[in-house]
């Protein structure tokens, strides 16, 4: 599998590279370092009441990101880093500290846009083709494997769609307790 996948990132190595992508990937990457880009779309959500309830379930779907994510899976699987694997590609970025499996940025970023869609908000769209973008320049910079972004989204997709429910069994749970 891993070879299958080395071949996938030297593919874009060898298919992709320029300066143009040189100059952009790692500003496409570093806006999600932190999950900055999607804790600014939640506090903006936030601040409208027609768009608040997606802004809460953004807000959770991070936490439960980074708890799971970034508190639990990567440091309990360590998977190496393909740039730790093959040290002839050179970064663009600084090489990152952490273990590589899941892709924290894809799975914040699939998190986020998920969240906005269980919770109805049209920007889920506009998300969506972020987070594609931030999952594709963590290859493009060779730091993560493509089964890491993949199972990043996977990780993302269930966080974004599970914050919401828990946020509606607890409005309900809310309404039932008020009604007694």
């Amino acid at each position: 599998m891993q070879t299958v996948e080395l071949a996938i990132l030297n593919w874009i190595q060898a298919n992709c590279r320029c300066p143009l992508l040189d100059v952009l990937m790692p500003a496409v990457s570093l806006i999600c370092n932190h999950g900055e880009i999607w804790i600014l779309a939640a506090a903006g959500l936030l601040l409208f009441k027609k768009t608040r309830s997606a802004g809460v379930t953004v807000a959770l779907a991070l936490g439960m990101h980074l708890l799971i994510c970034n508190g639990l899976l990567k440091p309990l699987i360590g998977r190496i880093r393909p740039c730790d694997v093959n040290t002839a590609v050179q970064l663009l970025i600084a090489h990152p500290a952490d273990a590589s499996f899941p892709s924290g940025h894809a799975s914040a970023s699939f998190a986020a846009v998920s969240a906005m869609k269980a919770s109805g908000c049209r920007l889920w769209r506009a998300a969506f083709v972020l987070a594609v973008l931030i999952s594709f320049s963590r290859l493009y910079l060779y730091v993560h494997w493509p089964s890491d972004i993949l199972g990043g989204a996977v990780l993302g997709i269930a966080l974004g769609f599970a914050s919401r429910r828990a946020i509606l069994y607890f409005q309900a749970r809310r309404g039932r307790l008020a009604g007694r």
